[in-house]
């Protein structure tokens, strides 16, 4: 009976210790961006950011999502060469939605969460490249290819 005391006090520390760190981050690393910024810097803790882009010369950024969600709409955004976006979650999801003539080239990595991108398969090697790249713990990463007019699907 003690080791599943002593256990179950240390995974309660440790859920206080992740929730303690979220909370003063979240006072600490504001986001920056908008709808026209060609650069990101979303961070969601204990939040949720939905933003659509129309940036003329996308450059990428970073995500962050603690405990939190971002749903980024890139379809009526502007590709610019060599355009790297960093995503990363804990205990959280992103959820990107890019134009169906992007190529999107991936090395993110999931562990006990899952990453998905799906969009048409480009052998154009003219088309508009996106490299994401980072990390899903414990929580997930999906990118949709679909046209600007068409419906959010769930």
């Amino acid at each position: 009976m003690r080791a599943v005391r002593g256990l179950l006090l240390f995974k309660l520390g440790a859920w206080i210790g992740f929730m303690a760190a979220a909370a003063l981050a979240k006072h600490a690393v504001p986001s920056r961006g908008d709808e026209e910024s060609d650069e990101l810097g979303l961070v969601a803790i204990f939040d949720g950011i939905q933003l659509k882009s129309r940036a003329r010369a996308f450059r990428g950024g970073s995500m962050l999502a603690w405990f939190g969600g971002i749903e980024a709409d890139l379809r009526e955004a502007e590709l610019a060469p060599g355009a790297r976006l960093s995503a990363n979650t804990l205990f959280g999801g992103i959820a990107l939605r890019t134009p169906p003539g992007w190529r999107i080239e991936s090395t993110a990595t999931s562990l006990a969460g899952g990453v998905d991108v799906r969009g048409p398969a480009q052998d154009d090697p003219e088309a508009p490249v996106l490299t994401l790249e980072g990390r899903a713990m414990f929580g997930g990463i999906a990118v949709k290819a679909s046209a600007a007019g068409a419906p959010a699907e769930s």
